[in-house]
């Protein structure tokens, strides 16, 4: 099966190719060419009419959308995740549990692992799970359920990673936590990447946890010690330290724009990931929603607890990427990368996804000025 693509501005983690074509076999990407320097006989031809091609958005923390979560347990949850994600851009995705009780997170990762089996082609691909909570600060709990917090435990992870039948791609954790330091080095140990989360940690104690293996943090700004010139906090460490990448979530309402700014500048394009970490009532209006049990009321895209605090987002990540052009001024070919190559190298697959190179497996959306997707590929399929 040959596809070509021609007539598009190709985006690549660094520049973008006016006027190119891509040539596609059997999933993967085999050329990539001036679009008037030849043609071919071909299965298949796309003519992108001068739209931005890019790699298909990866969203690595992600409860939830159009109605379901991960945390439901069931095939037809992923699959309405999965259609509403491929729609909006996002060719894979990590499925994120939540803080809840070890059976209810056994079932949500058994399910998860079960469901990568199948792989379904019209949808976005699960490519792991994230594992956020219970190990977290009670003082940063945010919308996660007090009720389950606790200290880490490696026991407990290696029975979730043989559950998961070892795709378990993050875990995010509270580095001040008893247990926290052991937990990192094994989990390392495994090439699952270490996410500080919900986090009380002062500046010492994220450093500690950055020599011991985590390499990011979650949802930047929020759920974590705020920086102080005197106490820099996790914040402080994260941002000053290149060896962590930092989710940040690109809606407007979890971090202000100068913020996002101080983010980019201190970071550079390869130290932010865009995320969603959207919760069921993405892609549907206004209302009252569930998360972890807890009602959720979402007002003007706003998703609250009842008593205020946030719980997670309405953010899809193409508006994301949006977000970051329109708002925070970065440059297109960067917001993509925060979107597609970042996560990928978080997630340790940027061999095979994360950006349209030679060899690489052809998952690429067809979008223009607005960020709008107007034809999505996966592993070579036109959706």
């Amino acid at each position: 099966m040959l596809l070509h693509i021609k007539n598009a501005k190709v985006v690549t983690p660094f520049e973008i190719l006016e006027n190119h074509s891509v040539t596609v076999k059997n999933g993967k990407i085999i050329d990539i060419f001036k679009s008037n320097l030849k043609e071919g006989n071909f299965d298949q031809k796309i003519d992108a009419k001068g739209k931005y091609l890019t790699p298909g958005f990866i969203d690595i923390h992600n409860h939830g959308c159009f109605g379901h979560d991960t945390m439901e347990s069931t095939f037809e949850a992923l699959d309405s995740m999965a259609g509403f994600h491929i729609r909006n851009g996002v060719t894979g995705f990590l499925a994120a549990t939540m803080t809840a009780s070890p059976e209810s997170t056994k079932k949500a990762v058994k399910n998860v692992a079960d469901y990568m089996q199948a792989d379904k082609s019209g949808q976005a691909q699960v490519l792991g799970l994230y594992i956020e909570g219970p190990y977290f600060s009670r003082e940063k709990k945010g919308a996660q359920p007090e009720k389950y917090i606790k200290n880490p435990d490696v026991d407990e992870l290696k029975d979730l990673i043989e559950i998961s039948n070892h795709n378990i791609r993050v875990v995010a954790l509270a580095p001040e936590l008893l247990n926290s330091y052991q937990a990192i080095r094994y989990l390392k140990s495994e090439n699952i990447t270490v996410s500080m989360g919900h986090t009380n940690a002062d500046y010492e104690a994220a450093l500690k946890a950055i020599h011991a293996g985590a390499a990011q943090a979650t949802h930047l700004y929020n759920g974590m010690r705020s920086f102080s010139h005197r106490e820099p906090g996790v914040v402080g460490a994260v941002l000053t330290d290149e060896r962590v990448r930092c989710e940040m979530i690109c809606d407007g309402i979890h971090i202000h724009p100068a913020a996002m700014k101080v983010a980019v500048k201190m970071k550079g394009v390869e130290g932010i990931i865009l995320i969603s970490d959207a919760m069921m009532a993405a892609g549907l209006e206004d209302g009252k929603y569930q998360l972890g049990g807890q009602e959720v009321f979402v007002k003007n895209e706003e998703a609250r607890l009842k008593d205020g605090t946030l719980a997670g987002s309405t953010l899809t990540l193409r508006k994301a990427v949006y977000n970051m052009i329109h708002i925070v001024g970065v440059q297109l070919q960067d917001a993509v990368r925060m979107a597609t190559l970042n996560p990928a190298k978080a997630i340790k697959i940027h061999d095979i996804k994360g950006s349209i190179e030679i060899g690489k497996d052809a998952d690429m959306i067809l979008i223009d000025e607005d960020i709008q997707v107007h034809k999505v590929i996966k592993k070579g399929a036109v959706l």
